[in-house]
């Protein structure tokens, strides 16, 4: 039983050293090294790394696996501190102008809130304006899901809804560079600045139902105090601002469109609980409803049905009113 205990042991050690020689191999391929240099440098970085690896199989087991893991150390060390964000780069038109705002008691001036007009995805004039709301007349928190393929992921939004019928459209994502697209790989490896797009909800939704071809968009009203939604609110806001002085590195797992909205929200809900799907984020709405969070009118599966905007959101296009009219008869939406 011990002779079998060890082996299980050692093959466990074996898998995570290979899964670590191959974040090492990544790290120095999306390094800032020269390009010309980083196939070389990563493929030398894999050859000895295997050797090592695989030499601890046989002979000098704990020799060979902690000069490994000394120099896993070493390159992520290196990668981890000279890949510092920046805010000076050749953003792609979207993202070039970083939002901002001003809080003086209940009123909060929001500066370039982002409005493109879109002709295609990627056909835009983009345009921006700035906006003062009274906190006092915050009315709803709402959460957009947005699918895009697999079922188990998705992205998500946060929008405020104000008494005078106007709504404030937060989603956390990259900022990605003039000819620069996303990759989920690459958003392990610094290779994206975290940004929060501010937007009208002209823009932030309407460019996912009409124009972005194969992603659904469903709109649920969250069932929550409305201090908790303020205080969520000017917490979005001060990172809004951080990260105009100071950028931050988009990390796929620790700081995404989902651990984002967490980081905000959990610190002012004391019942905050670990739930699968806060990674397989594309079930959140089923989390949420299970909680009693968003309306409980209807079985899930029939409240997800009607919760899709798409074909209201085609149908009026970019009419001035185009929150209030993709909320008409939606569950749990009075306003």
């Amino acid at each position: 039983m011990g002779r079998i205990i060890r082996a299980i042991g050692r093959v466990a050690a074996f898998l995570g050293l290979a899964v670590l020689a191959c974040l090492g191999t990544l790290a120095i391929y999306y390094s800032n090294l020269p390009q010309a240099l980083r196939p070389a440098a990563s493929a030398i970085f894999a050859l000895v790394a295997a050797g090592l690896v695989l030499a601890g199989l046989w002979k000098k087991r704990r020799r060979a696996w902690g000069a490994f893991l000394v120099l896993f150390g070493a390159v992520f060390a290196a990668w981890w501190a000279l890949i510092p964000p920046s805010n000076d780069r050749d953003w792609q038109p979207d993202v070039a102008v970083l939002p901002w705002a001003e809080v003086r008691d209940d009123n909060v001036t929001v500066h370039n809130i982002r409005n493109c007009e879109y002709r295609t995805e990627t056909d835009y004039t983009v345009r921006h304006y700035d906006r003062t709301f009274d906190l006092a007349q915050l009315r709803s928190m709402d959460l957009f899901l947005v699918h895009w393929g697999a079922p188990g992921i998705a992205h998500t939004m946060v929008s405020f809804g104000f008494s005078d019928g106007s709504y404030l459209c937060l989603s956390i994502e990259t900022r990605k560079e003039v000819g620069e697209a996303y990759s989920a790989v690459k958003g392990f490896f610094k290779q994206f600045e975290l940004t929060y797009a501010v937007a009208d909800e002209r823009d932030l939704v309407r460019l996912r139902t009409n124009f972005r071809a194969g992603e659904d968009v469903y709109l649920y009203r969250l069932d929550v105090p409305m201090d908790f939604a303020r205080k969520v609110l000017l917490d979005y806001l001060r990172q809004i601002n951080s990260l105009k002085a100071s950028p931050e590195w988009y990390r796929a797992i620790g700081a995404n469109c989902t651990t984002g909205i967490l980081r905000h929200t959990n610190r002012f809900n004391p019942e905050a609980s670990f739930d699968w799907r806060l990674i397989a984020n594309g079930y959140l709405d089923e989390m949420l409803y299970e909680r009693g969070r968003i309306d409980q009118t209807f079985p899930f599966a029939e409240l997800k049905k009607r919760s899709l905007v798409n074909p209201t959101a085609k149908a009026v296009g970019e009419t001035e009113d185009f929150s209030r009219r993709i909320r008409l008869g939606l569950p749990g939406m009075e306003f």
